[in-house]
């Protein structure tokens, strides 16, 4: 880890009320680690009995559809945005759900369940190989297991039928 301001070397110090943070001798100052933001979204229809997911580029598995947060850009535009980019479809409601670090992308993933339009979907040939629309009951089972989609995807589906 490196000072973002004069690219030191940062040691770990104890800072009161915060435990062990990175710490910068040359500026005197506690750096706080940096990470990137992103949305990810549990897509479902109007009638919420099924659940929209997408297969990556070269991936097996299916996913949920996320996307990075632009600077400037709220969360919910984000939202709208990225699934108008993948999919050509347009988000009827969104409604934040939970949050959770994804340590391998080092990204704060926020989470939102949403309706989508109904309509044929463009899929987005640069990112996704495919996407598929998943009863309720199926949705679980094909999603990519032990991963931070599958957390937000279980979180959801407790969720979906209260959803106005």
């Amino acid at each position: 880890m490196f000072c973002v301001e004069c690219g030191q070397p940062l040691t770990l110090m104890f800072a009161d009320g915060e435990g062990l943070i990175p710490y910068c001798k040359n500026c005197g100052e506690f750096r706080f680690p940096q990470y990137a933001t992103a949305v990810s979204m549990v897509v479902t229809n109007r009638t919420r009995d099924k659940i929209l997911l997408a297969k990556h580029i070269g991936q097996e598995d299916y996913i949920l559809f996320a996307g990075y947060i632009k600077k400037g850009e709220t969360a919910e535009k984000a939202v709208a945005r990225e699934f108008k980019e993948e999919t050509n479809l347009n988000t009827v409601k969104a409604k934040y759900m939970s949050s959770r670090y994804h340590e391998p992308s080092n990204v704060l993933m926020l989470n939102f369940l949403m309706i989508a339009e109904d309509g044929e979907a463009q899929i987005n040939k640069k990112e996704l190989e495919e996407i598929k629309w998943f009863p309720l009951s199926e949705a679980l089972g094909a999603i990519k297991k032990n991963s931070t989609a599958e957390t937000f995807l279980k979180n959801a589906l407790t969720e979906i039928k209260k959803f106005n």
